[in-house]
């Protein structure tokens, strides 16, 4: 049985380094080339405002987080979410980055990659479109997957990265 979690992060800001943290979990699990309809989705209350930047981007504002549980109270049930399964991100070290400070910052002691292996999407895709651009929506674009984004949303861009990956990857079902 190959058990595949596809996960995304909407953040703060670009950075974990400068003080951005998580606001926004996604997850969808797959297991043999398949959608269980088993998901993970949380908001978080970051405790740091978001960037202007990042709110075009995702259109979260801080009022929106008020009230919405800290990592810390989140962090079991994402990472019994994601156990044993090939976690897939599409610019895997994004998301595991900001996901191992969250960690970090609550004194966990451990970083994603101790419960589960990661797979980075970008990487597979450079890898079968050397030279042109892979981003997320690119990836959309070029394999005719039809969505009704405006802005991105964790959960949502976790389902489509699942359409894009059972195109993209050799072995797993379109």
């Amino acid at each position: 049985m190959s058990r595949i979690v596809l996960l995304d992060t909407e953040t703060t800001g670009i950075s974990y380094r400068m003080g951005d943290r998580i606001i926004e979990i996604g997850a969808v699990e797959m297991i043999d080339g398949r959608l269980t309809g088993r998901e993970y989705h949380t908001y978080l209350q970051p405790d740091h405002p978001v960037h202007w930047a990042a709110r075009r981007v995702h259109g979260i504002s801080d009022a929106m987080l008020i009230g919405k549980p800290r990592f810390a109270s989140q962090a079991e049930s994402l990472l019994d979410f994601v156990r044993g399964s090939e976690m897939v991100a599409h610019n895997a070290a994004f998301d595991t980055g900001f996901i191992d400070n969250e960690l970090r910052l609550m004194g966990h002691g451990s970083s994603l990659a101790e419960h589960c292996r990661i797979t980075c999407s970008l990487k597979l895709a450079r890898a079968r479109f050397p030279g042109m651009p892979n981003k997320l929506d690119d990836l959309l674009q070029r394999f005719a997957i039809s969505h009704q984004r405006n802005k991105h949303g964790a959960l949502l861009d976790a389902q489509l990265l699942a359409q894009v990956l059972m195109r993209l990857r050799p072995g797993v079902p379109a």
